[in-house]
């Protein structure tokens, strides 16, 4: 667990911080647009990411004026971007070393095999 979700604050303390009444907090939740922790007591903790992904809806809605539908396809794509830019990034590191094999290999058909191995982990995203 990062330092950056750890869960820290309590809902009210969040409210405060991003000026939001504590019911609004619980409707984005319910929504399905952040998921706090909860405690053994069933107390809502937000972390620092949930507090910046709040701050994110936010200025979507207030000072981009998109609904809360709007807002969920945008988060969904966004959180999408970045498994995508994780997978491109583990893919290019993947490749690189197996470039770097190969040099080491010369005997070897290596970029067959980056392509077989690479194609496995790979995996198709469901657009909605």
């Amino acid at each position: 667990m990062t330092s950056k979700s750890k869960p820290l604050y309590m809902i009210g303390v969040v409210s405060d911080m991003l000026k939001l009444h504590p019911q609004t907090l619980r409707f984005y939740e319910k929504k399905g647009l952040i998921q706090p922790s909860r405690t053994v007591g069933r107390t809502r903790m937000y972390s620092a990411e949930d507090v910046e992904e709040i701050a994110r809806v936010v200025r979507l809605t207030r000072d981009l004026g998109v609904n809360l539908a709007g807002v969920e396809i945008i988060l969904k794509m966004r959180r999408r971007m970045f498994e995508m830019q994780k997978q491109i990034e583990d893919l290019l590191a993947y490749v690189r070393e197996g470039v770097s094999r190969s040099h080491d290999h010369r005997d070897r058909d290596a970029g067959e095999a980056l392509v077989r191995a690479a194609s496995g982990q790979l995996r198709a995203l469901d657009v909605f």
